[in-house]
């Protein structure tokens, strides 16, 4: 489970990232994988799924979360 959250964070940094350079006219996942267009959007299902995953288990795994 470790394994899927690390993935999930790492997969959610880059969307949000991306989000934030989006602002300046610049798509940092388009710019990775080219003109593949299959793949970007491969890419861009995974960081939703990942901000979806990090939604239903945050409590569980976040330590000041769980705290309260």
């Amino acid at each position: 489970m470790k394994y899927a959250h690390a993935v999930s964070f790492i997969l959610v940094i880059i969307g949000g990232l991306n989000w934030g350079l989006m602002a300046f006219g610049y798509n940092a996942v388009h710019m990775l994988v080219g003109g593949l267009g299959g793949v970007e959007q491969i890419v861009y299902i995974l960081v939703g799924l990942s901000a979806l995953y990090l939604v239903f288990t945050h409590k569980k795994d976040c330590k000041q979360c769980s705290a309260m």
